[in-house]
């Protein structure tokens, strides 16, 4: 363990020296990030802008913005440390990078999850704990609703990463899989709502087929405490389940790989 925590640093020392060379890259990365957030603003604010309307799914305005700040949170999970690792595992299949991947006296799974990490997003990261936490503020949130809260987020982060690797891996087949992961994000921005806000056929399939509910929802359910014992067993199980499945598919991958100049 101490051995990989050391590589992570390592790592983590090498990105931050490349990416900080081009610091008017970040005005540029802060800009996005305000303009994805400002999205999924105006989509809570068309909700609650019509007149009368005080809940929507049963979820307040401010509950319904904890679930903003949950999704821009992930975005920045995934933009910081997902997705320039998991993305490029499509190249190193097709130039034959792969094999020296492999061949590292490391596990590979660990190696292309942690080598690289784009620390021009992490202001989606900044920006989603401020929602979070300003929504939080204007809620009746306890000390057991926090810390079971961050329980199931951090269940939520393994689903996500644990989706991306999946995808990410079928590269060792079909090399190319940028409209796999495009698809995902795709359904993923359904995430930005509370899932009791669709109808029940979409709701049933955010819940059961892709799990985008247990991403935002039900973090945010456990924080406001209004969150079943059902899906909060359910969410660090279906976690699990996905992290040996992601496992297990990557190990399985590996064994077919045979290398880009064989």
């Amino acid at each position: 363990m101490t051995r990989y925590l050391r590589l992570i640093r390592i790592f983590t020392g090498a990105t931050l020296a490349a990416q900080l060379e081009y610091r008017a890259n970040f005005v540029g990365a802060v800009l996005a990030s305000l303009g994805e957030v400002g999205v999924a603003l105006l989509g809570i604010a068309v909700l609650f802008g019509q007149p009368g309307t005080t809940a929507v799914g049963g979820w307040s305005f401010h509950e319904a913005l904890l679930v903003v700040g949950l999704f821009t949170l992930t975005e920045g999970f995934i933009s910081v440390f997902i997705q320039p690792n998991l993305s490029k595992i499509a190249e190193a299949v097709r130039t034959g990078s792969m094999d020296f991947t492999l061949l590292k006296p490391i596990d590979a799974q660990f190696g292309v999850s942690t080598r690289n990490m784009n620390v021009l997003r992490v202001t989606d990261l900044l920006i989603g704990l401020g929602l979070t936490v300003y929504a939080a503020s204007h809620l009746t949130v306890t000390l057991a609703g926090v810390l079971g809260a961050a329980a199931l987020y951090a269940s939520a982060l393994v689903i996500v990463y644990c989706i991306w690797l999946v995808l990410s891996t079928t590269a060792f087949w079909f090399v190319k899989t940028q409209n796999v992961t495009e698809l995902f994000n795709g359904v993923f921005g359904a995430a930005r709502f509370p899932v009791t806000a669709f109808p029940l056929p979409i709701r049933a399939f955010l819940t059961f087929v892709v799990p985008v509910a247990f991403i935002t929802t039900v973090p945010a359910q456990a924080l406001t405490g209004e969150l079943t014992p059902a899906l909060a067993l359910a969410s660090p199980l279906v976690a699990a389940v996905f992290f040996v499945g992601a496992r297990l598919f990557w190990l399985k991958a590996v064994g077919s790989y045979t290398s880009a100049s064989s």
